[in-house]
Formats: structure tokens, sequence, C-alpha cells
């Protein structure tokens, strides 16, 4: 398709009474919405390639009526698909997903800012508490050189198969290894590990204090915790209605998550399970020409603003041409920042 539609400057707000009465409802992660954009190979940014360009997705006609969930939507025991992707509909969506979120520059230069942080030394055992499909992991297994260990484990059946076989490829695939494991109940009797950290975690997980304590419970003496998470209250995207962009990410955020603003709690939490000398790293997350990865966040924050009845799907579409206008014109932009804590388990005292 050729170029989007401008979006009209003036806001327009959910119809009386329907956000309220949606606000409750579940959504899958899976877009209903076709993509008639030709695909955008692997990490390339958007900008300078025509096709690309545009966000081209149409809202599909289930989603019309801003108070009909979609039928072919597996409901879920929570608005966050995090929660338990092996609940919905399509994982390999979501494995796809993390693959394009690890290969984009800016969230590689995140990660690996944390780890150097914590830091990841040579010959260090170390535990990943919801490894995903194993981006991080690769990642110390790197760090952790011939004499180390780097052990990951993820409560989705689907994404401990899916790591097991994207690290089975990884060069140092023999200091790496992944099972299945929730983070609220760590199946390891004593401490043994310099360190155990977990990255875009914590946002998801229903009781984050009992998650971080029992991190705190497996790592040895003189080792180090280390969390790192998003803060969806520090988002600033531009876009040519600033009021509708409010609207959608701030009722989007305030459905999905338990706590939108993880990221600046994560210092607190480390000394609330006793962990001591914390440090907190402040990153920014930064996209000037909408990567694949930007691209899907705010696809989806438009098709799960229309299922909960935050806007009307034609809202959406107009937001989603308003991305597409400044992109055209080279004035796009999206931040957010990223916390990472570290605390260190200090020996008993005799």
């Amino acid at each position: 398709m050729g170029r989007g539609r401008r979006c009209a400057p003036a806001a327009v707000a959910a119809p009386p009474g329907v956000a309220a009465s949606a606000g409750h409802r579940r959504a899958g992660e899976r877009s209903r919405v076709p993509d008639v954009r030709r695909p955008v190979p692997g990490d390339q940014p958007l900008a300078g390639r025509r096709a690309g360009l545009f966000l081209q997705r149409r809202v599909s006609p289930s989603l019309r009526r801003a108070d009909v969930v979609p039928a072919d939507t597996r409901p879920s025991s929570h608005p966050d698909p995090y929660r338990d992707i092996d609940a919905q509909a399509d994982t390999d969506q979501f494995i796809a997903s993390l693959e394009a979120r690890g290969r984009t520059p800016s969230q590689r230069r995140l990660r690996q800012r944390f780890l150097r942080f914590i830091p990841i030394r040579s010959g260090q055992h170390v535990l990943e508490v919801g490894c995903g499909t194993g981006v991080v992991l690769r990642d110390i297994a790197a760090l952790v050189g011939s004499r180390g260990r780097a052990l990951g484990v993820d409560q989705s059946r689907s994404l401990v198969a899916a790591a097991r076989r994207l690290t089975s490829r990884d060069a140092h695939r023999g200091r790496l290894a992944v099972r299945w494991a929730a983070g609220e109940q760590l199946p390891f009797r004593r401490p043994q590990f310099d360190v155990a950290l977990a990255v875009t975690v914590i946002l998801h997980v229903q009781d984050p204090l009992r998650v971080v304590k029992e991190m705190a419970r497996v790592t040895r003496p003189g080792g180090h915790v280390a969390v790192q998470d998003q803060d969806f209250g520090t988002v600033a995207v531009a876009h040519p209605d600033r009021t509708l962009t409010d609207q959608i990410m701030g009722g989007v955020a305030a459905r999905m998550y338990e706590e939108p603003y993880s990221g600046r709690r994560l210092p607190g939490l480390l000394r609330a399970v006793g962990l001591e000398r914390v440090r907190l790293l402040t990153d920014v997350y930064q996209d000037t020409t909408l990567t694949p990865y930007t691209k899907t966040f705010l696809e989806r924050r438009a098709e799960r603003a229309v299922t909960w009845g935050i806007v009307e799907a034609a809202v959406a579409q107009r937001w989603l041409d308003g991305f597409t206008a400044l992109v055209a014109a080279g004035g796009f932009v999206m931040t957010m920042n990223y916390y990472g804590a570290v605390g260190q388990k200090l020996p008993a005292e005799d």
C-alpha cells in the first residue's frame, strides 16, 4: 500500500462507559490484524526502506466494535500474556518477538551494559530467572568463559524448548543449560550461584518480592542479585495527538500490569529482601527509525486499546497513521527508561 492517512490533531475519547466495562477483559498477544507490508528482514530499521516506512496493519472486522473481543482469542488468567505464555494461542509469535527484541541494537546495548554493571566475570556460575528464549543467557555464556556456567530457568515450557534449540547452535553451548522452573520456587536446595539475575521479568510476575527472595536464597554469600526492568511511566513517544497517545499508552499499561512503573521500584525490592550495597543503573531505550520491535510494540498497543474498549477501531488506526506521517517526515522518536538494580548478599555475621 502507499502512504498512510495523516493523523488529525484532535483527541477522540472512548465512548462513555465502554472503557470501564471492558477494562477487565483478557486479551492474547497474537495480532488479529493483517499486515499488508512486505516483510522487513532481520533487525534493519524501517527508515529509508520505502515499503517498510509505514504502519499498514488495519483493524480487522472482528474488532470494529470496541465492545467485541475476537472469538478466536484464547482466554488467559491475566491480561498480561507473559504471565502464561503457554496459554496463548500462538507461542511462536512470542518466541519471534523476544528474538527480534534481542537483535535490536538499542536493546543489545541496554542488556550488555547491565551485565557489565553487575558485573558478570569469567569463571562465575550465573543463574538467569525467566530466561525466555535465551537472548541474555547467550550473552552471559560469552562472559563467564570456559570455566564458568550459565543456567537459565523459565516457567514456560514453550520458551524452554525454544531456548534449548537456540542455545544448541551457540558458540558457547558447552557452558549453557536451560531447565523448566518457576521463579517463585527455584529447584536448588543450597546457595550455589555467584550471580542470580532477572531481565525484564519482575514486571510480569505476580509476586516480585517472593521471586527476589528466592534469587537471594540461591546466591552464595558475597554474590550478587540483579534485576532490570522497563518503566512504562517513562515512555515518551512523538505523535501529533498527545492526548490520544496518553489515553492509549496509559490505558493499556494500567490494564495489563499490576505495577506499570516496575523499574523505579527495583532498588527498594532488593533492600526489602535483605541485600546490601544496592546500586542503580538508569538507561534509556531509544528509537528514531521505527525498528520492527518498536513497530510491533505500538501496533499491539493499538490493538489492545480497541479490544479493551479504550478507543474505537477507527481512532486506533488514526493513531497509527500519525506515526506513519512522522516516520515519513523523519520525526519519529520513542524512548523509555530501563532501571537495573544490583544488591550484594553479605556473609552472615558470627
